[in-house]
């Protein structure tokens, strides 16, 4: 009986180990068939990127090639392909372990890993081939003595030395290349982390005649502009294509075999939690999250997937995201759907400020999943919601955490509670407390929409096992602000609207006046009447910086 692996990402280890492998080794055939010189496989995290790139190297490394590795799976019955086993040099890097604060630390890990895969080949040594001088320069490299600037061209200088000593081309695999230039910026030191990565891939891939073939992986397509910039002989195939969409992630077809072998868990229970992704025109499940199900199936299913990661970058993009991305952020936890321009050219320092690089970002990175792709003239639509419970659990959170970092979530959830009972006088008090203490002026005034918005996230998580939560939606004769509708019909709906006073025009008085005002002509609560839900709170919250002056009409 094979076992489950959890975490193991190195192909030999899990055969030899007598792990249960789902079967990807037809990769190797697409790989090989493919016309491209240079591809860019970008795949979300835990989606078995680094144990594919693995594979690859087991199966044409010409250094102690283990041959039965591949003894019974799809590949061996490809004659033609079998005849290239171990026939190769292999390069495999991966800059998975590349994360850092500081482009010094960067810089230190970076050296780490590239002299690794000098130290592996160091047999090249005593190769007759290489002359003397190149023997000290490869001393300097795997001995960490070489400048920063050298280690640029370190593997393109490693691959000339192995075809010099095999006169073979390089196979080169190159595994989570967009790790640190994501933590660049986190961290900010971006702009020198690209020019790094850009010259080291450019230098081992562009025109270089000891290169056979060369694979990317990594969550992103960073822009072209940016890091492959004059890499002409790059494809990328990303997830809303065609091309290898069945070699990442598990079919349903591999879940079933998978829950049939084992004998436990059901497929539609697995479906709601861990399924909805779409490659291609394949639906796929997150093979992370399938193996942790299958393995502790005793257990109740959980969102493994969301601790893999601490998902920092993520927060800080929807944190500093506009209104209209908080109120789109909203609709989709509401499970509703968004039609979007999606670019697959992402220019991590302008996330925030493009809206196709963020709903790109959350799509290429499994948080958002393309039910729809359609092409208009040149530019790609995509159709987007949250593809399951445990990607909706991690929105959850990242708004948990944003109330956690600003407000006591004792005093939130008090808040809310006596927002829902109608006890006024507590919320009122709570409320001007947590602006008065945590929200900058800056929150408040120039950005009140943004803070409104926040805070409705804050009330949708918090509320969401008795409350739906609904905001800019049409009602009567206009779109509310906020609408808080009870699971339970008896209980008090509650419509909320926010002004920022106009200083020019108005006076909080007049503001919060004007916004209870609007809420009775615009007839919000035919909504809730149509519900049949009587028992009704309207509630008006006029801002001024950091001052607030709250009224409410209650119409039972």
């Amino acid at each position: 009986m094979k076992k489950i692996q959890i975490g193991i990402s190195d192909f030999k280890e899990l055969i030899q180990g007598n792990y249960y492998f789902v079967d990807k080794s037809m990769f190797i055939k697409e790989f090989i068939d493919d016309g491209s010189k240079v591809m860019l496989i970008p795949r979300p995290r835990r989606f078995g990127k680094t144990l594919n790139m693995s594979m690859l190297k087991y199966f044409f490394c010409n250094i102690k090639n283990e041959t039965n590795l591949f003894k019974g799976l799809e590949i061996e019955k490809e004659k033609e392909i079998m005849t290239l086993q171990g026939q190769f040099p292999v390069l495999f890097f991966s800059f998975k372990e590349a994360k850092a604060k500081t482009y010094e630390e960067f810089i230190y890990k970076v050296k780490e890993i590239l002299a690794y895969e000098y130290e592996k080949h160091s047999y090249l040594l005593e190769s007759t081939k290489l002359s003397n001088y190149e023997k000290e320069e490869y001393k300097r490299f795997m001995e960490r003595k070489a400048e920063a600037i050298e280690y640029e061209t370190s593997i393109k200088r490693l691959m000339n030395y192995l075809n010099k000593h095999f006169d073979k081309e390089v196979i080169v695999l190159i595994d989570e290349y967009d790790i640190p230039i994501q933590d660049g910026y986190l961290h900010d030191y971006y702009e020198k982390v690209v020019g790094f990565m850009r010259n080291l891939l450019s230098a081992a891939l562009k025109d270089n005649i000891n290169l056979y073939k060369g694979i990317l992986t990594g969550i992103l397509r960073v822009s072209k502009e940016s890091i492959f910039s004059g890499l002409n002989n790059i494809i990328v195939y990303n997830l809303t294509m065609r091309e290898y969409s069945s070699y990442f992630g598990f079919t349903e077809n591999e879940v079933v075999n998978l829950l049939n072998y084992f004998n436990v868990r059901t497929l539609e229970e697995l479906k709601k939690w861990y399924n909805g992704y779409r490659f291609g025109e394949l639906n796929i499940y997150n093979p992370w999250s399938i193996l942790n199900a299958v393995k502790f199936s005793n257990d109740i299913l959980k969102p493994y997937w969301a601790n893999t990661s601490s998902n920092d970058l993520i927060k800080d993009i929807l944190a500093n995201g506009s209104s209209i991305v908080k109120v789109e952020l909203e609709s989709l936890i509401n499970g509703e759907k968004l039609v979007k321009v999606i670019n697959d050219n992402i220019v991590m320092n302008e996330i925030t400020q493009n809206a196709e690089n963020l709903w790109s970002f959350l799509l290429f990175s499994g948080y958002l999943r393309a039910e729809n792709t359609e092409a208009r003239e040149d530019r790609v639509y995509c159709t987007l919601d949250i593809p399951n419970r445990e990607v909706k659990y991690i929105y959850e959170e990242i708004i948990s955490k944003w109330f956690r970092d600003k407000v006591n979530n004792d005093e939130f959830s008090q808040m809310l509670k006596a927002l829902t009972l109608g006890d006024m006088e507590t919320f009122e008090m709570i409320f001007e407390e947590i602006i008065d203490k945590t929200f900058s002026y800056f929150d408040v005034s120039g950005e009140s929409e943004k803070f409104y918005h926040g805070f409705v996230l804050g009330m949708l998580v918090a509320l969401k096992d008795t409350h739906e939560v609904k905001s800019n939606k049409e009602s009567g004769y206009g779109r509310y602000d906020v609408m808080i509708i009870p699971k339970d019909k008896k209980q008090l709906g509650i419509i909320i609207e926010f002004k920022k006073v106009n200083k020019k025009r108005e006076t909080l008085e007049s503001a919060v006046d004007k916004a209870l005002i609007q809420i009775e002509d615009k007839n919000y609560e035919s909504e809730l009447l149509n519900m049949g839900i009587k028992n009704i709170l309207k509630i008006a919250i006029a801002f001024e910086g950091k001052k607030v002056m709250i009224k409410e009409y209650n119409c039972n």
